[in-house]
């Protein structure tokens, strides 16, 4: 897409926020079938219909755009398994290029022209930002929002609104616990893009390591220029870089501190720190920057988060079923953490259609999502109660070796997004064979 040396960047452009809030679900004259003997919007006796905006184009297409990929095959396997209480789903995916302008087009879209019963994953902090009020108005449910940002967690004001992934200060809680106590009095700078994923993730830092932050700087995704960001850091003295940055902005990073001559310790943020989609972009960066480097040895010694099985855990019962379904339907594909992302996001949704019941209302798909009920495939447990739509709870430190492979330095740790302690997890995971859905 471009490289540290010769980029395009390109353009985010501005949206208006569609205003005013209202209730979740369906209206009571209709209650998506559950009084009048209407279905729901997308729902045949046969066929749930959703839908998702995701970048499959633009600056945060790289790694993102196969997010789409793996979520697909799930439901194919779920579909040729025979559905979800004996409906199929139809999953439609639009493309919005990370652009909320085209975010607010592509969903109104979805909801009024294909009639979708939910959105699923919606991805991006400043583009699904932009549909928050109307999805809310509209009472479509907005489940498994791809992204870290607090707002999703807002029951009172988004009902219909939850999110997946762990959120931004609770992994920079974590993360900063990691860095006191691993990387004491180390200087740390950070780079963060400049929207909520940065001062969300700020919270949970400065909760640790306030006073061993040096410099801040922040990065925004039409100017895929970070010279001027990394210099900084660099002028700091910053020992250590947390990057809460998208993978191309990972790897641009990675790239600009070899050109300039820095080598901090490089912490980063599951958003942008899956090894293969970072090893891949690394090269193609260089290589249209008219240089050839391996990618795989810059990786070596980046430390970052995650929170869901890593495609290297070959012993994860999750991994394994996971990899099944990627030879059976997209074998062509390669088997990544992120494409990981969209699978786990999947089989969540459709754990929480089952529990939804056969007699299928936007209400009753609420009601499951809020239950408690929803476990697995991930290292924590969701936080989902009915004050409660956050997603995951917590995460694990990993290394990158010089092989290749992910050394785990802390196991994972949950914690909450106030000033609450970060902890070991205690719950067990369930096997896929305990959530079975087909077969």
């Amino acid at each position: 897409m471009r490289s540290s040396r010769s980029v395009t960047a390109v353009a985010l452009a501005s949206a208006l926020v569609l205003a005013a809030c209202g209730g979740a679900g369906e209206t009571p004259a209709n209650n998506g079938g559950a009084k009048s003997g209407e279905p729901a919007p997308g729902v045949t006796d046969t066929e749930v219909v959703i839908g998702s905006h995701h970048p499959l184009t633009g600056p945060a297409a790289p790694g993102y755009s196969k997010i789409s990929v793996g979520a697909r095959a799930v439901y194919d396997y779920i579909n040729d398994g025979g559905g979800v209480n004996g409906r199929k789903i139809t999953y439609k995916v639009e493309d919005d290029g990370y652009n909320p302008t085209k975010t607010v087009e592509v969903v109104k879209k979805l909801v009024l022209e294909d009639k979708v019963f939910a959105i699923v994953g919606g991805l991006g902090t400043p583009t699904h930002s932009k549909v928050l009020d109307y999805l809310t108005t509209e009472g479509v449910p907005d489940v498994l929002v791809s992204s870290g940002a607090l707002m999703w967690n807002a029951p009172e004001k988004h009902p219909n609104t939850f999110g997946y992934q762990l959120d931004y200060t609770r992994e920079g809680k974590i993360q900063g616990k990691f860095i006191k106590e691993k990387l004491a009095g180390k200087k740390v700078g950070l780079l963060v893009q400049n929207d909520d994923i940065g001062t969300d993730t700020q919270k949970g830092l400065d909760q640790f390591i306030k006073d061993q932050i040096v410099e801040r700087k922040t990065y925004d995704p039409a100017n895929t220029d970070v010279t001027p960001q990394i210099s900084a850091l660099q002028a700091a003295g910053a020992e250590v870089v947390v990057c809460e940055c998208i993978p191309a902005f990972t790897a641009l990073t990675i790239l600009t501190s070899l050109k300039i001559g820095y080598k901090p310790q490089l912490m980063v943020s599951s958003i942008g720190a899956d090894p293969a989609t970072l090893t891949g972009l690394v090269e193609q960066f260089a290589k249209q920057g008219g240089t050839q480097v391996s990618g795989g040895a810059l990786l070596t010694g980046i430390m970052g988060t995650r929170y869901l099985p890593s495609v290297r855990g070959a012993s994860d019962p999750w991994t394994e079923f996971f990899k099944g379904i990627h030879d059976k339907y997209i074998p062509q594909e390669p088997f990544t953490d992120t494409m990981v992302y969209g699978m786990v996001q999947a089989y969540t949704f459709s754990q929480a259609l089952k529990a939804a019941g056969k007699d299928l209302t936007r209400q009753k798909l609420l009601d499951a999502m809020s239950s408690g009920e929803l476990k697995g495939p991930g290292l924590t447990p969701f936080a989902y109660s009915k004050d409660d739509h956050a997603g995951y709870t917590g995460a694990l430190v990993f290394q990158i070796a010089a092989d290749g492979s992910v050394n785990t330095l802390e196991e994972a740790m949950t914690t909450d997004t106030e000033s609450g302690e970060v902890k070991a997890v205690d719950d067990k995971r369930p096997t896929p064979q305990e959530v079975k859905l087909v077969g």
